[in-house]
């Protein structure tokens, strides 16, 4: 649990400077400059993230049952994650209706995901990652929104073919990875 933990704390620590400490990267942006600021953030952001993925594999093997959720719970999963995966590709996709409304699609998807991971699991493990996950997202999301109001960010009215193009994209990047990519990259089907 410890490399988990550890892993958790130096990935989201990372990813949690915007919301704590906003000016402090402001400052060492200038100081250090773009390209060796983004260097050490990818830097230890990669060892933060197998940190995670290696100290998640162990505590899996030897799981810490907290609660058993109901087999109802993994729709509701699906669903979730469904709504994750077509945020996630409205990030992306330029003048989409979906960003235009909500101005950060990428960290509510994490939201959905980390929530949708939180309700189908009930072990020890899945909670920390899971739960620590949501707590991020859901800071992120209110400094990201704040940091928008405070700037003035006015963002894109969105599309029809564009806000389509995010709904399909997702939905197939779901399908593909619910049906195959979770089982051979996680081990667990979803659907099986």
């Amino acid at each position: 649990m410890k490399y988990l933990i550890a892993g958790l704390i130096v990935f989201l620590g990372v990813h949690s400077i915007r919301i704590f400490a906003d000016s402090w990267r402001t400052q060492a942006l200038k100081r250090l400059g773009e390209g060796a600021y983004k260097g050490i953030y990818s830097m230890l952001s990669l060892i933060g993230f197998v940190l995670i993925i290696y100290g998640f594999g162990i505590a899996r093997e030897v799981p810490v049952v907290l609660w058993t959720p109901p087999v109802g719970m993994r729709h509701a999963a699906s669903l979730l994650t469904l709504a994750a995966f077509i945020l996630l590709a409205a990030a992306y996709v330029p003048r989409n209706g979906i960003k235009a409304h909500v101005h950060h699609p990428m960290v509510l998807a994490v939201k959905f995901w980390a929530l949708a991971h939180l309700l189908a699991n009930g072990n020890l493990a899945h909670v920390l990652l899971f739960g620590a996950f949501l707590v991020w997202g859901v800071l992120d999301f209110i400094a990201s929104r704040r940091r928008d109001r405070s700037e003035g960010v006015q963002y894109a009215t969105g599309t029809l073919p564009a806000t389509a193009l995010s709904v399909a994209a997702g939905g197939l990047a779901w399908m593909a990875f619910a049906l195959y990519l979770h089982g051979w990259l996680i081990g667990i089907r979803p659907f099986a």
